[in-house]
C-alpha cells in the first residue's frame, strides 16, 4: 500500500524532512556529514524551502552545515589555538585588538551570515564613533581578515567578506598614510650637538647617537649587550631584539615586562660597522657607568649585561626614550629660539620608531 504523503494545514504536500509545528510554523531536519541531526525553522513554507535550497547549495559546494551555528568568536578561538610564526608581542597585540574591538561588536554573528556590508558598517563605526586611527583599524583588519580566511579554508564560508573593505574605507574617509622619514642631516647634527653639550640631557647622548649612527631598530639598540660589540674591531653583532609589552592573556604571567626575541626577520641578524662617533658613544656610556658604579641588574630570558640601562640597572625601553625625546625637543628648540628667533633649524616632532629616528611631522 503506497505511503500517505504528509501535508500541512493548507493541504500542501510536505517534502522529506519538512514538518509543520502546532503553532503553524515550519521546520526542516537533515543529517550533516558528521551524522549530526540539524534543524532550520521558518514562519512560512516558502521561507523554509528557500533555506532548504541554501542548505543544498552549501552541501554541493562543500560548505560545512555547522557554519550556520559557528560564530566569528568560535573561529577566532580556533585561529588563536593554531596561529604560529608571530612574535609574542605581536600575537598579544592581535589578541588585544580582537578582544577589545571585535568580540562584542560582530563576534557573536555566525560566519555564514556575515556579509561585506557588516564589515563595512563595523569599520565605519570604528572610524566615526570610536575615532580610531587608520593604523589601529589596519591592525584590527589584519586579525579579522586572517580569521575569516581560516573560515574560508575550513569550508565554513565561500568567500572572505572582509576582502578589499579596508581599502574602500581608506578611500571613502580620505585617510592619509602618515609619512615618516629620518631626520635631516642638519636636524641630526642639532639633536646630537644639543645632547652632547646639555648638562641635563647629555645622559641620553650615547643611546641616541648609536641609533642615528647605526640605523638599528629601537629594540635592537636597547637589547645590545657588552658582549655584542667589539670596540677594537668596531663591529656590532645584531642577533636579537628586546621587547617590552603587556602580556595580557598569559594567565599568571600577565603584566608589562621584557622578553628577548629573535630579530624581526632572518636577514636582521647581521654585523654592523661602527662609525667613529658611535664607538665614542659606547665608550662614553662605559665610562659613565664605571663612574657611577652602575651595573645591569636584569636578566631577560637568559640575556644580561645590557649596555643601555637606567639608574636602577634595568634595560631602557621605547616609551622612556620617546618621553625623553619630547623633553629634549622642547628644551633644544627653546634654546635655539632664544639665540635667534628666526633659527633656520629646529627639531621637529619625532620618535625612535622602527629602524631609525623618525620624523612624524
Amino acid at each position: 500500500m503506497p505511503r500517505t504523503k504528509r501535508k500541512d494545514k493548507s493541504r500542501v504536500v510536505l517534502r522529506t524532512g519538512e514538518s509543520q509545528r502546532a503553532d503553524g510554523t515550519y521546520h526542516f531536519s537533515w543529517t550533516d556529514a558528521n551524522h549530526k541531526r540539524r534543524y532550520v525553522y521558518a514562519k512560512t513554507l516558502d521561507e523554509l524551502r528557500y533555506k532548504e535550497e541554501q542548505i543544498a547549495k552549501d552541501k554541493s559546494d562543500g560548505i560545512k552545515a555547522e557554519a550556520r551555528y559557528t560564530t566569528v568568536n568560535d573561529i577566532y578561538e580556533l585561529w588563536k589555538d593554531l596561529k604560529r610564526g608571530l612574535k609574542n608581542n605581536t600575537f598579544e597585540n592581535y589578541k588585544y585588538m580582537y578582544e577589545t574591538f571585535v568580540r562584542h561588536q560582530i563576534g557573536s554573528k555566525t560566519v555564514s551570515s556575515l556579509r561585506k556590508t557588516d564589515i563595512k558598517r563595523f569599520y565605519n563605526y570604528l572610524a566615526d564613533e570610536r575615532h580610531l586611527k587608520p593604523a589601529t583599524i589596519d591592525n584590527i583588519h589584519t586579525v579579522l581578515h586572517q580569521i575569516l580566511d581560516m573560515a574560508v579554508d575550513d569550508d565554513y564560508i565561500r568567500n572572505n567578506p572582509s576582502n578589499n573593505v579596508l581599502k574602500e574605507l581608506k578611500q571613502s574617509h580620505c585617510f592619509q598614510t602618515e609619512k615618516r622619514r629620518a631626520l635631516t642631516k642638519p636636524e641630526q647634527e642639532l639633536f646630537l650637538d644639543y645632547l652632547k653639550n646639555s648638562p641635563t640631557s647629555k645622559y641620553w647622548y650615547p643611546v641616541f647617537a648609536v641609533m642615528i649612527g647605526t640605523g638599528l631598530r629601537v629594540g635592537e639598540v636597547t637589547g645590545l649587550r657588552w658582549c655584542d660589540i667589539d670596540l677594537e674591531e668596531g663591529i656590532i653583532d645584531v642577533n636579537h631584539t628586546l621587547v617590552y609589552y603587556d602580556h595580557r592573556t598569559e594567565g599568571s604571567k600577565r603584566g608589562c615586562y621584557f622578553n628577548v626575541n629573535t630579530t624581526k626577520t632572518p636577514a636582521g641578524r647581521r654585523k654592523v660597522p661602527m662609525l667613529g662617533f658611535v664607538k665614542e658613544a659606547f665608550l662614553m656610556e662605559k665610562e659613565r657607568q664605571e663612574l657611577l658604579d652602575l651595573h645591569c641588574e636584569a636578566t631577560v630570558d637568559g640575556y644580561t649585561d645590557f649596555i643601555f640601562i637606567n639608574r636602577f640597572g634595568q634595560p631602557q625601553h621605547q616609551a622612556t626614550l620617546n618621553k625623553a625625546i619630547r623633553r629634549i625637543i622642547r628644551d633644544c628648540n627653546d634654546e635655539q629660539l632664544l639665540k635667534d628667533e628666526n633659527a633656520e633649524v629646529l627639531l621637529p616632532h619625532f620618535s625612535c620608531h622602527g629602524r631609525v629616528i623618525i620624523r612624524t611631522s
